[in-house]
């Protein structure tokens, strides 16, 4: 018998008005599989993503975390979930402790282990010596820790993340990855993440799934969708090239009819985070 996939995405169909953002895709994720989601701004990936953490109903299609209904088991899919928005999601007035403390309680961490869940998942970040240290005072790449901290803190089976890294400098990028590589590595979570940073992405994760259009373009390791663009006139091709090719031309046009809102909100989320 199969192991149970973490994620179980099929022929999900999602909708606003009569603007279609995800269209027919179905994917599966393994336990302890690394998955990138990728894509143009508006190309359905934050629609995936708030519909696999029960933020937004199911519509159209089939929806299963660890064998999970999302129509029916939100709550047990929660328990299993550890979210990492892609805007801030910290409170600056508390210390580093009483934020990771307040997501122990809304994750409904059993109030005898609450303490030293929060211990671990602020050591795990490397938090620990400034953790009674008032969040606003902490450095882009230490909020963007915190806020890992907040999604461990219940030890999640599933750890999703949309654009963690964002606004961050290298070095901060790397500290943020290397601790969830060893958090993957000791708790063997799965960990699906959204980002735009393509060496990101070929670095990390095991297989990418190129979204465009609310289509599933492409999925695939990051070494066998080079392989398939690689020619006499392309012989090295990159995780970028590979964006490009399935996004095509349309990427200069879909950037020029993002809203201004959307715009804004990048900008006020890689200011706070630098």
């Amino acid at each position: 018998m199969s192991p149970t996939p973490a994620i179980e995405c099929v022929d999900l169909t999602h909708r606003y008005g009569e603007f279609t953002a995800v269209d027919h895709v179905t994917l599966e994720v393994q336990a302890g599989e690394t998955l990138g989601l990728l894509g143009p701004n508006g190309a359905g990936k934050t629609s995936v993503v708030r519909v696999l953490t029960t933020l937004t109903p199911v519509q159209h299609g089939e929806v299963r975390i660890f064998g999970l209904d999302a129509r029916r088991d939100t709550m047990d899919i929660r328990h299993n979930l550890g979210y990492v928005p892609q805007q801030l999601s910290i409170e600056s007035a508390l210390t580093g402790r009483q934020n990771v403390d307040l997501f122990a309680r809304l994750y409904d961490v059993p109030r005898k282990q609450r303490r030293a869940r929060v211990d671990e998942a602020l050591a795990a970040m490397q938090l620990l010596d400034v953790a009674e240290n008032v969040a606003g005072t902490y450095s882009g790449g230490m909020v963007r820790r915190l806020e890992l901290a907040q999604a461990l803190v219940n030890r999640p089976s599933l750890l999703i993340l949309d654009e963690p890294t964002v606004g961050l400098d290298p070095i901060a990028r790397d500290g943020v990855w290397s601790q969830v590589a060893d958090m993957q590595a000791e708790y063997g979570m799965t960990v699906l993440l959204t980002t735009h940073y393509m060496e990101e992405a070929d670095a990390l994760c095991d297989r990418v799934a190129l979204m465009h259009h609310g289509v599933l373009q492409a999925v695939g390791s990051p070494h066998d969708l080079k392989s398939e663009l690689r020619s006499d006139t392309s012989p090295d091709p990159t995780l970028e090239d590979v964006f490009r090719h399935h996004a095509g031309s349309d990427l200069t046009e879909d950037a020029a009819k993002r809203g201004l809102n959307e715009i804004r909100s990048s900008r006020r989320a890689a200011r706070r985070a630098s």
